[in-house]
């Protein structure tokens, strides 16, 4: 899943953030992953902008997957009455509090709300995945094929879509892209994997005309060749005829 429209970093930008302290928030979102995730706060940001279509006493506060599912169905009714939009897989991965979602979303609801753009919002395709914290880590200490899948696909998302084979594939998606990232790695760094060149490599890195060089382009000298004798890449080896007498067998037949 790629989505443009984001900001450089995960943390939202400076005019996103002083849209939300003048809005007078009960609850500023400290934690945006964590405190957008049930759907209230967001619900309490349209509310601001359209107070008589907007009930927050009808919004549930918990974080249960039940609790977030409600509000977020509500949130979409809303928005659809007002053909106002938002990215559905953005609100999906804000309720599963997937990297980066919550953060895209506040900054689509600052554009819908205020029809204006954040200014240090740069356009760039991102995941909704760790991938980005995994590169600032060292190569030590990034995760493995199964912790990679652990933290990308959470136990709420496996809860609200529990089809086996949905689920299989969002695992295969989060593996190749783990793999995609050892592979950069090793190419990056191939001492720490050993990773072995192969003569191709090798012979590229040779400076031209060196006498190496000059062995692995060798080629066989041309010219006859006798019975006794073979050429082989420029040297010659003599064979030497050894005749062998045996002894003559008579038969019954001579006597």
């Amino acid at each position: 899943m790629n989505y443009a429209l984001c900001s450089e970093q995960t943390a939202l930008s400076r005019d996103v953030v002083k849209w939300l302290q003048s809005l007078a928030l009960s609850v500023y979102p400290k934690n945006v992953r964590r405190d957008l995730s049930n759907g209230y706060l967001l619900a309490e940001i349209f509310s601001h902008y359209y107070p008589r279509d907007i009930s927050l006493n009808l919004y549930d506060k918990g974080v249960s997957l039940s609790a977030k599912q409600k509000n977020w169905s509500q949130i979409q009714q809303f928005m659809k009455k007002h053909n106002l939009h938002l990215l559905k897989e953005a609100i999906d991965g804000t309720i599963h509090c997937k990297p980066g979602a919550a953060e895209l979303l506040v900054q689509e609801a600052h554009t819908i709300l205020t029809n204006q753009r954040a200014a240090d919002v740069r356009c760039r395709e991102v995941h909704f995945s760790d991938e980005e914290y995994q590169k600032q880590l060292p190569s030590v200490a990034r995760s493995t094929a199964s912790k990679a899948i652990k933290n990308n696909l959470t136990a709420t998302e496996i809860t609200a879509e529990p089809d086996i084979c949905t689920n299989q594939r969002k695992a295969q998606v989060i593996l190749r892209r783990h793999l995609q990232l050892k592979a950069d790695e090793k190419i990056l760094n191939p001492e720490r994997f050993q990773v072995k060149r192969n003569r191709n490599q090798l012979a590229a890195e040779l400076p031209k005309g060196s006498s190496q060089d000059e062995e692995y382009c060798r080629i066989p000298s041309s010219g006859k060749t006798g019975s006794n004798s073979s050429t082989r890449t420029g040297t010659s080896d003599s064979f030497k005829e050894i005749k062998v007498n045996q002894p003559v067998r008579h038969s019954l037949l001579d006597y």
